[in-house]
């Protein structure tokens, strides 16, 4: 398997997007963000069948019209997210994938995972590699600190649930979107799954210590100067209070920016 670091324009924790090369006679690359030389080496290398993506953020889907158009590979896009993906990349995909699909390469099979939480339409990849079973997991996990999830796309209840099902599947490494491959997957997924529930439990209790609005949730629920990165902040406080409110651990109305307790019908 290649792996390429391309640097990208959006604003991302490592500056770049990995995109990865599955296999060299059937092969399938996954992420191109955009057109690099390094890339495009590695890609003229190899008879590329089939082109997939984890999600359709611009930082990871910036290169699919112009490999596609090249390699001439089956492109697929997430079963019921195609007309996304075409607006997204420009592409109209040749197929649909799911959980349980099975993708044919040279290097063996891979299997899609359904992982939606960062993005409403995100999946990962397992397979094997050298004996080991690996998992191309997209924005699902990094080696260093953490993933955006935010409200309205982000589903911190659906990302949570990502986390755990990974987890259970006990990969022996792990390749994320960002940064660095990750060769102790149980520590990463519990360190993000700990480090969620963190903060999911300080937004409760500033919801139970009378913060109402979406703000004042803001500012009891982080300890450290936000005020570079407010609007993320924003956008993952209203995701756990989404989450919180489909449990029925508090009340959250979103058109009037209004959190309760459950006991409160003031909401």
């Amino acid at each position: 398997m290649h792996h390429v670091a391309v640097p990208v324009t959006r604003a991302v924790p490592t500056g770049t997007t990995n995109a990865y090369l599955v296999g060299a006679e059937r092969a399938l690359l996954v992420d191109p963000p955009a057109r690099h030389p390094a890339l495009d080496a590695v890609v003229d290398a190899a008879d590329v069948a089939h082109l997939a993506v984890t999600h359709t953020h611009p930082d990871h889907v910036g290169g699919v019209a112009g490999y596609a158009a090249e390699t001439d590979a089956t492109v697929w896009a997430r079963r019921g997210s195609a007309d996304e993906f075409a607006a997204a990349t420009g592409v109209d995909p040749d197929r649909t994938l799911a959980e349980g699909t099975s993708l044919d390469t040279d290097a063996g099979p891979v299997t899609v995972l359904d992982t939606p939480g960062h993005a409403r339409d995100h999946v990962a990849f397992e397979l094997p590699v050298d004996g080991q079973n690996v998992a191309l997991c997209g924005d699902l996990a990094v080696a260093e600190g953490s993933v955006v999830v935010g409200a309205p796309e982000g589903d911190m209840r659906a990302y949570l649930t990502g986390l755990r099902r990974l987890r259970a599947r006990a990969p022996d490494r792990l390749c994320p979107g960002h940064g660095p491959a990750i060769d102790d997957p149980r520590a990463a997924l519990d360190r993000l799954i700990a480090h969620r529930l963190a903060r999911e439990a300080r937004v409760r209790r500033a919801v139970e210590a009378g913060a109402r609005t979406l703000d004042e949730v803001v500012d009891a629920a982080y300890e450290k100067d936000i005020s570079g990165v407010r609007d993320l902040a924003r956008a993952t406080v209203r995701a756990h209070l989404e989450k919180l409110a489909v449990e029925g651990a508090v009340a959250w109305d979103a058109a009037a920016d209004r959190a309760a307790t459950t006991s409160n019908d003031g909401v």
